[in-house]
């Protein structure tokens, strides 16, 4: 098994953990109702996915 010869500085593994953060998603308007919801997923309001009905939501009421 490889063994590294000499110690790797905090600053050099900070920089390469740099880019290692949380990103936020992407989202995008639902075209049939409207709400916003994570993008290349289903509507979580409407259970509609690229203008079909992917998903039967109930009727909450």
């Amino acid at each position: 098994m490889a063994h590294p010869k000499k110690r790797q500085s905090s600053s050099r593994q900070g920089k390469r953990r740099a880019h290692d953060h949380a990103k936020t998603p992407t989202l995008a308007l639902c075209s049939n109702c409207g709400a916003w919801h994570v993008y290349h997923t289903v509507c979580n309001d409407c259970g509609y996915y690229r203008g079909k009905l992917a998903i039967e939501k109930e009727a909450i009421a």
